[in-house]
């Protein structure tokens, strides 16, 4: 069975990758071990040994303590979306925003601006 906090570290893992657009074949190259198992670390389905993250965050340009920021947060997001709240729980570590979030950025800004308000109003209605 799968500990929180190995799941909360497996999903902050995969945020930073996808952050800094690697895939997981290139994070296993780079620490030196199967793209497989870093599969497993990002799901929680194995723990992450000391070692090993510590050659994560290197790989991955950050301080260790990265991957335990918001772990009381998550608790709370978990019963907030347990509760019936409208937006996921881990909104950053999911795919589809996150790429959302990256295709916001790259459009010029004042037509992100009209963007916003447009999806603002579309919120507003749904």
């Amino acid at each position: 069975m799968t500990h929180p906090v190995d799941v909360h570290v497996g999903k902050r893992i995969r945020h930073r990758r996808w952050l800094v657009g690697m895939t997981q074949q290139q994070l296993a190259e780079k620490v030196g071990i199967k793209f497989q198992q870093i599969q497993k670390y990002e799901t929680g389905a194995n723990r992450v040994s000391a070692s090993r993250l510590w050659d994560i965050a290197d790989a991955l340009d950050v301080p260790v303590s990265c991957f335990f920021e918001g772990i009381d947060e998550a608790e709370d997001k978990a019963e907030d979306a347990a509760s019936g709240a409208k937006v996921p729980a881990d909104i950053l570590g999911d795919k589809e925003a996150l790429d959302l979030v990256r295709s916001y950025y790259a459009i010029p800004e004042n037509q992100r601006r009209r963007l916003f308000e447009l999806a603002r109003v579309l919120s507003d209605v749904a």
